[in-house]
This record gives C-alpha cells, sequence and structure tokens, in this order.
C-alpha cells in the first residue's frame, strides 16, 4: 500500500527561534503589529511503501529521529494517510 506522511518539524518552545524573530521584525516594519510570536519550522512530505498503516507509522518516526529531526532542539509531528490510486479508464 502506499501512504503519504505530512511531517512538521519546530523548535524546541524553550529554544530561541532567530528566524521567527527575524520574520517577527519584518512584520512589524510593514506595520503588521498584531502578531505576537513566530515560529519558523520545516514541513516533509513523504510518499512511501508499507504493508500496514503501523509500519507507515514505524518507519516515519524513524526516519524523523534519525535525519529529518535534531530531537536535541526540534520536536516533531506526523500523519498518514493511505494514498488512494486513481482508477484508470
Amino acid at each position: 500500500m502506499k501512504f503519504v506522511a505530512e511531517i512538521n518539524v519546530m523548535p524546541k518552545k524553550e529554544l530561541l527561534d532567530p528566524q521567527g524573530k527575524a520574520v517577527k521584525m519584518g512584520l512589524k516594519h510593514l506595520h503588521i503589529d498584531n502578531v505576537k510570536d513566530v515560529r519558523i519550522g520545516k514541513h516533509i512530505v513523504l510518499t512511501l511503501e508499507a504493508a500496514s498503516s503501523q509500519e507507515a507509522r514505524e518507519i516515519v518516526d524513524n526516519a524523523c529521529q534519525k535525519l529529518l529531526a535534531n530531537v536535541i532542539m526540534e520536536d516533531y509531528s506526523f500523519e498518514i494517510r493511505e494514498l488512494q490510486e486513481s482508477l484508470k479508464q
């Protein structure tokens, strides 16, 4: 079966986010003053093959822990859905 995983990787809340601070200052210079905080992260979409949704979850979690996120400085979350193939006519 084919699955699509949508992964969000964000800096841990207790760490400073220099990119977020720069964007917040840029918004302020544009007179967009209602923004209280900005956090910049990564959004990753993986398409993968697995025998089950549980196996797909294990593959994605392993990829996040070993490559996609720096677990010391970043948190990650993901959602997995089965990819529906279009019917051939």
